[in-house]
């Protein structure tokens, strides 16, 4: 995945989000709906997630990707000239590298994991694990919390079996206006397929056209598709990572601490003048 995570970023311009650089490379490399939804292991993350990001921090490693800011991978020098097969070679002796450094593979995967943790921020994948495995009750009332945190006035879970996929309504206030917005929880590991787009857009037929689609996984390419499909009522969507940050920006199970580190230094020249 190291070179359509590269031509990726190239096809954004230069530079481009994680969620943008995985569906481009996604795109690219003209995976089905079915490859996409194929997890890592046990999950929550794909196994496509988790190649990109490996891909991605190798590239940063050798040194054709940096993170200009938090989330954003943009191309360096190197990066916008050099070839897949370069690419490859420079993997190749990586990795020799690194395997010449480690006892076993056990230490090898334990030490990538550790150097990965930062650029994909593992705080997420514990989350969402917590997530999961929450009661069905207590999952209800964060959604319920979460939303009037980002601004509904009024929110309804009902959850209910025959309401068509629909988990709620909410009211949601924007400056002087107001408007009803009906929303969707999906809970479960892996992605959200197009299909459970467009029957969560049929459920809403005639009873309001704003919808909010949240998984604790990701989407499809085919679901961001059909979910700003032209002449059919736009759905919002918010994936399991999108999720994690909104958790964290409103302090909802997440805790953010601001460590002050001090650097000292000594200044010799200083002296002289003493």
């Amino acid at each position: 995945m190291l070179w359509p995570a590269l031509q990726a970023v190239r096809a954004l311009g230069g530079s481009g989000r994680v969620d943008e650089i995985n569906a481009k490379a996604i795109a690219l490399g003209k995976f089905t709906e079915e490859q996409q939804a194929v997890l890592h292991g046990a999950g929550p993350r794909t196994e496509l997630e988790y190649r990109l990001a490996w891909a991605r921090t190798l590239l940063k490693w050798m040194g054709a990707l940096d993170n200009s800011t938090r989330g954003v991978r943009s191309l360096t020098d190197l990066g916008r000239t050099i070839s897949a097969e370069e690419v490859d070679m420079r993997y190749r002796a990586q990795r020799a590298d690194r395997l010449k450094k480690r006892r076993d593979q056990r230490q090898l995967e334990i030490e990538e994991t550790e150097d990965a943790s930062e650029d994909e921020a593992d705080w997420k994948t514990r989350l969402l694990e917590v997530l999961l495995g929450l009661e069905p009750t207590t999952f209800e009332r964060l959604a319920r919390r979460l939303l009037r945190e980002a601004g509904f006035i009024s929110v309804t879970v009902t959850g209910q079996t025959g309401d068509g996929g629909i988990d709620g309504l909410g009211v949601y206030r924007l400056s002087l206006v107001s408007f009803p917005v009906f929303f969707q929880f999906k809970r479960y590991r892996g992605s959200v397929r197009a299909n459970a787009v467009r029957d969560f857009r049929g459920a809403m037929t005639g009873r309001g056209d704003k919808g909010l689609l949240i998984t604790t996984g990701t989407f499809t390419a085919d679901a961001k598709r059909e979910a700003t499909r032209e002449g059919a009522p736009p759905i919002d969507l918010i994936d399991g990572d999108r999720l994690c940050e909104l958790l964290k920006e409103y302090g909802i199970g997440v805790r953010t601490e601001i460590r002050t580190v001090e650097e000292v230094s000594v200044e010799a020249s200083d002296f002289d003048d003493i």
